[in-house]
């Protein structure tokens, strides 16, 4: 069979200041009896204005909250929603969970569904996958659905008014976008679309990664004063669709395995998917030999933009030799994306990377005037 190159994208992407308010309009061509899947933290600040958009649409409003992780019973639950309720679209609102639940009970009760993320926290919104966890929190599986989300809608003001560490997550999840892209284009793997890379999947990786390196400072000081600017707009866009579309149409590599690997340390397991990520990128660089002053460059920049890129700062050492031997079996099991690497990987050389990131980390920050690297730990 010819190699097959694949591009996958939601039907329609909307972003923009006040975008919350056109959540009936761009929802009603969609479906007449919508469910509303958010946590209450994430209702007490937009329900009003969705309450309001949607009766503009002459749209009913039924919202049931959510927990902390996409795990299978809170699939399956919200599937028998959709089926006691009549529904005929989901929408996923608040962060990367709540959405890929939604889109996995959706695809499961055969309805549509849309994203309508309120940080720009990771890439999640706009892909035609889900990530499910334990209830700890450790990875289980992907679930690939056959079609992306019909609606993506991300209002740049509430981004705005949300934390800055959300901001800063979805710069680590979308950091390692081009990084894993051009590694599995020169490798032989697949990507999450089913297929070898596009050229436009891995255009986009690669833009997606120089307007973060253009805006994310800038950015984040346009979210720590609660106002949209320039910057932050390209860093939505950066984090929610253009990272979107390259991982899933570029193809992910190891940093995204390695993430996935942390969640099996207990340590980690407080960090969001961003921060991990972050580790995930450093060590692929350090594991694929990249040039010594781009490594000292990420690590630079990763530092002023307030992502971990030591083991220290994700509750981890050098010396936490069966917990780092566990992260690397997990990142290095069959099927991982590790294994799109142009390259074969070992455990022992993921464990070897892992290791290595600390004392570079602490080099690097203090050659260049850096603080040194925060111990963390878990929330109780």
């Amino acid at each position: 069979m010819p190699s097959l190159t694949t591009l996958s994208s939601p039907a329609h992407y909307v972003q923009g200041e006040g975008a919350m308010s056109l959540l009936g309009r761009h929802l009603s061509p969609i479906g007449s009896a919508p469910l509303l899947v958010a946590d209450d933290v994430v209702w007490g600040l937009t329900g009003e204005v969705i309450e309001q958009s949607l009766s503009g649409a002459d749209l009913p409003v039924a919202r049931v909250g959510f927990g902390r992780f996409t795990t299978v019973a809170a699939v399956d639950d919200l599937v028998a929603t959709i089926g006691s309720g009549g529904h005929d679209v989901i929408v996923g609102l608040g962060g990367g969970s709540a959405i890929d639940a939604a889109k996995a009970a959706g695809h499961l009760a055969g309805i549509r569904w849309a994203s309508v993320p309120t940080a720009a926290s990771s890439d999640a919104p706009t892909s035609a996958l889900s990530v499910i966890y334990t209830d700890d929190g450790a990875f289980l599986e992907y679930r690939f659905f056959p079609h992306n989300p019909d609606l993506v809608l991300i209002d740049t003001q509430i981004v705005a008014d949300a934390p800055a560490q959300f901001l800063v997550a979805g710069i680590g999840d979308a950091l390692a976008t081009w990084l894993e892209a051009r590694a599995t284009v020169r490798g032989t793997g697949t990507t999450m679309a089913g297929g070898r890379p596009t050229r436009a999947g891995t255009a986009l990786a690669r833009l997606s990664w120089e307007l973060l390196w253009d805006n994310a400072l800038p950015a984040l000081d346009a979210v720590r004063s609660h106002v949209v600017t320039p910057a932050l707009e390209a860093v939505v866009e950066a984090n929610t669709l253009l990272s979107g579309l390259g991982f899933e149409s570029g193809g992910l590599a190891a940093a995204h395995a390695i993430h996935n690997g942390l969640t099996a340390a207990p340590p980690t397991h407080g960090l969001s998917h961003g921060q991990k990520v972050n580790i995930g990128s450093i060590t692929q660089l350090v594991l694929e030999g990249a040039p010594t002053a781009e490594i000292e460059d990420f690590i630079e920049f990763t530092t002023r933009v307030g992502l971990p890129n030591s083991l220290t700062e994700v509750g981890l050492g050098p010396d936490d030799i069966d917990l780092l031997q566990t992260v690397a079996e997990t990142a290095a099991a069959d099927g991982e994306t590790i294994h799109n690497m142009p390259f074969p990987v070992t455990v022992d050389a993921v464990v070897a990377a892992l290791t290595a990131i600390e004392p570079i980390s602490r080099r690097v920050r203090r050659e260049r005037g850096l603080s040194e690297p925060t111990p963390y730990e878990a929330p109780a």
